[in-house]
């Protein structure tokens, strides 16, 4: 099997690149080792920066984010049982976030993809990157029982940071930058409406909750815990009872509840491998960086990663240059090192630490009172909240 760009895996970035690439008139083959309900089905990010919904937009892949997500033109900020709500359009020139479930994202740009695109294979098994340093790099893969060969001009690895690609790469040539955290988020899906029109952040002496919605009648909810807990461990009720605490307002704002359908543990880390690029494979997604979920940034940061290397390919197709592929790293670590700082500033800003002095504690709180009364430090919020420019 030939094509000009193979891409490793098929969660947003992969299938999002493959739409690019085919409304550029470049081919490729999308190679996702699990079958097609798991993709899916895959519960991950829930909120899409301005960029990313004008890309999807432009792709032909808007048309349901439209009808069904939910604009959303702030946040609220909680603290000391006091409310702030930070104004996006009004802080940006215009700009908003879209609430659209990772899992929609992907339906529509699956059904584009069988219906419109190049080849998309389901339960094909990437084992390898070979030859990334020649022109004529492979992947091997295992599909339907037997292995076979993609021989690519490109490969693109959106394969996740357990996936071939980024091993790919000799280690004597990266570095890697990490930060673990001592804290997790215990997430919930319930059915119930969600309780504010807009997500809302708090910050409490017990940890930090984060109230957010999958649909009108479809609400998610976080709530810090140690690290390594076992969602198990925590019972319905005593979930609900710990939000209703760390949510609590001096007004007469009230948290609904309802049946908890899901719930799990989703630990913290901040990660990135640079370089993003060897020879002919590139790195997109997950594969090149991880960010803590505070700040909303994984699924937009890949989705930055794809736009830069497809709009570097179509010129190198157009003009004969490939100066701008020879970029892609430096354009998208550029990115990624902004949505870092910002995810690990709301992350700090926002979680109490286990070993947190008296002192870091009211640091907290001066930072929050410090946004709720400085447009400046307000806007610098909503600015990196709904997304740093495109490379």
């Amino acid at each position: 099997m030939r094509t000009t760009v193979g891409i490793i895996g098929a969660g947003p970035a992969g299938l999002l690149l493959a739409r690019l690439l085919h409304n550029a008139g470049i081919d490729s083959v999308v190679l996702e080792s699990r079958d097609r309900a798991y993709v899916e089905q895959r519960q991950r990010a829930g909120i899409l920066e301005q960029g990313t919904v004008d890309v999807l937009r432009a792709a032909g892949a808007g048309e349901r984010m439209d009808r069904e997500g939910l604009r959303h033109d702030g946040i609220e900020l909680r603290f000391d049982r006091r409310r702030h709500r930070v104004d996006f359009p009004e802080l940006t020139g215009g700009r908003s976030v879209m609430v659209y479930a990772q899992t929609e994202v992907c339906k529509d740009l699956i059904a584009l993809q069988l219906k419109e695109g190049g080849p998309l294979l389901f339960d094909a098994e990437a084992l390898a990157v070979e030859g990334a340093e020649t022109g004529s790099p492979r992947v091997r893969f295992r599909h339907e029982g037997r292995e076979d060969v993609l021989e690519c001009e490109y490969v693109v690895g959106c394969d996740g940071f357990w996936g071939v690609a980024r091993q790919a790469i000799p280690a004597e040539l990266t570095r890697t930058f990490e930060r673990t955290y001592p804290f997790g988020w215990l997430g919930i899906l319930a059915d119930v409406p969600p309780s504010h029109d807009e997500l809302v952040y708090a910050r409490h002496d017990r940890g930090f909750a984060l109230l957010s919605m999958r649909s009108p009648s479809v609400s998610r909810l976080y709530l810090q815990v140690p690290e390594g807990t076992d969602a198990q461990e925590w019972s319905d009720a005593a979930i609900w009872d710990e939000l209703e605490r760390r949510f609590e307002t001096a007004d007469d704002w009230r948290l609904e509840r309802g049946p908890i359908t899901q719930k799990s543990v989703t630990p913290m880390r901040s990660y990135v491998h640079e370089p993003m690029r060897h020879g002919r494979l590139f790195l997109a997604g997950d594969a090149a960086h991880i960010v803590p979920p505070t700040g909303a940034k994984g699924l937009n940061l890949a989705v930055g990663d794809v736009v830069t290397f497809a709009r570097a390919l179509s010129y190198e197709k157009e003009t004969g240059s490939a100066e701008r592929l020879d970029a892609y790293s430096e354009t998208c670590l550029r990115r990624v090192w902004q949505a870092e700082r910002f995810s690990y500033d709301m992350t700090t800003l926002l979680h109490p630490a286990p070993d947190a002095t008296a002192f870091e504690d009211r640091l907290q709180l001066a930072r929050l009172e410090r946004i709720a009364a400085s447009r400046a430090a307000e806007t610098d919020l909503a600015e990196g909240y709904t997304g740093f420019p495109f490379g």
